[in-house]
């Protein structure tokens, strides 16, 4: 098989934009043109004409639930990686809450088993911290698993930890990362309980979410676990952030000075509680989207570094499972095949730069979680690459929604700027619509001391 040459693309990486080339051989990058191409070069390669075109890394997305097992009614790997390669996501982690829960090696190992029959691209899984499984937790390899899951104080089944002893041990002796949702458990409860009495047996609107799940919900479970990771020094990462109030938990050093990050995500950028009233139970996500202040304060921190990353937290339901009120429709949002076109919006309305986004979904993912050899655009890095047209209008809808519960809140909505191509270990994957369902990809692995 020849080589391929990406030939002019306009070149955005390491907050550097330059028009070059990218010489593909086998699965890396072979070198990297700032200047005229020699002919040679061109004549012996599969030449992809990118001019006009932007060139980025693959996107890194650290937080995802594609379903599979147990759940494959409404996603599984192999439709949801699909939907990632259209979107220009090259690597994918998945998160515990499947059935079985993943809270043993055994049950990673098994995941790990499935993607490499199943996956488009690149993946990792998390493994899940219960009050019980601490010896599962310390036998972890942290070259070979992305983190652990911790849910502190708001979860379904086994996988809530709220015992303090617990906690203490889980931050004091993890390997891994510590990937943590942080919600309080009794003030979602209590909020509940006040609501349903106001409404007193009546459905309780969509909105009334964001006043159950509360931003003192939310700042008070993050404050504990910044506390904890202080205290042990541990490697904390505080998944989908929300509010404006959290963000003083963090700080904006540099993110390889960092050992408590940030993340937060699409729906909590460009939606607040106001949208509800048109969107209803489509928005509904935990944490829940909250009030305007909060969406600008968010904005904000990205420019500012207090956020270090952009992941979906792509979480599919049936259609059918959204009917219901602020109690009963169920809480998730499929975004990850339009998560980059979607912050290319925010791109063109000048909210961050095309380098800041890269830096966000693609650069910081990788350094967080120590990824080997991906999320930047280097000689001997895999060729996990995305070719994005700036200047395509078009429009999400039933045609070209491909996770497997078949919708989007998207649906309808015009974006300005489209991905045409996806390299996942140097082999095209996604090309202008069509998918290569020949290859799969390859399970990442973590440079860790």
């Amino acid at each position: 098989m020849k080589q391929t040459l990406i030939h002019q693309a306009k070149i955005i990486n390491e907050g550097k934009s330059f028009t070059g080339s990218v010489l593909i051989k086998d699965n890396l990058i072979e070198k990297i043109f700032k200047e005229e191409v020699p002919e040679k070069i061109i004549l012996e390669s599969q030449v992809i004409d990118a001019q006009g075109k932007w060139l980025i890394p693959g996107v890194i997305d650290e937080h995802v639930h594609f379903r599979e097992p147990g759940l494959t009614d409404k996603a599984d790997i192999y439709t949801e990686s699909r939907a990632a390669a259209a979107g220009g996501v090259t690597s994918f982690m998945d998160m515990p809450n499947t059935v079985p829960q993943t809270t043993t090696l055994e049950l990673v190992e098994e995941k790990c088993r499935i993607a490499a029959e199943k996956s488009l691209i690149n993946y990792s899984f998390y493994l899940g911290a219960t009050n019980t499984n601490i010896d599962e937790i310390k036998n972890a390899n942290p070259k070979k698993i992305c983190g652990l899951k911790l849910f502190m104080g708001a979860s379904t089944g086994n996988m809530l930890v709220d015992e303090r002893a617990k906690l203490e041990e889980i931050f004091k002796t993890s390997p891994l990362l510590i990937a943590a949702h942080c919600e309080v458990s009794s003030i979602i409860s209590a909020n509940a309980e006040k609501i349903k009495q106001q409404f007193d047996e009546q459905p309780i609107p969509i909105k009334y979410h964001a006043e159950i799940r509360s931003e003192d919900a939310c700042y008070q479970s993050t404050s504990l676990a910044v506390e904890l990771a202080k205290k042990h020094n541990a490697r904390l990462h505080v998944l989908h952030v929300s509010t404006a109030k959290e963000l003083a938990l963090f700080n904006n050093v540099s993110l390889r000075d960092k050992k408590i990050t940030a993340e937060t995500c699409p729906q909590y950028l460009l939606f607040d509680s106001e949208d509800y009233e048109t969107l209803g139970a489509k928005i509904k996500c935990n944490p829940a989207i909250k009030a305007k202040t909060n969406k600008e304060a968010l904005l904000k921190s990205l420019a500012d570094n207090t956020i270090d990353c952009i992941a979906t937290d792509h979480a599919p339901h049936l259609l059918a499972d959204k009917t219901g009120d602020a109690l009963t429709a169920v809480s998730g949002i499929p975004l990850i095949q339009y998560s980059l076109a979607a912050m290319l919006e925010l791109v063109k309305k000048g909210y961050l730069t095309r380098e800041k986004l890269v830096e966000k979904m693609c650069h910081n993912p990788a350094i967080l979680y120590n990824v080997s050899k991906r999320g930047f655009i280097r000689k001997g890095y895999f060729a996990d690459l995305v070719l994005i047209n700036p200047n395509k209008i078009w429009t999400v809808g039933k045609d070209n929604i491909l996770s497997k519960c078949g919708w989007s809140l998207f649906e309808g909505r015009q974006f300005n700027a489209q991905v045409t191509h996806t390299f996942v270990n140097g082999v095209l994957v996604f090309d202008n619509g069509k998918l290569n369902e020949d290859t799969r990809g390859e399970r990442l692995t973590f440079e860790r001391n």
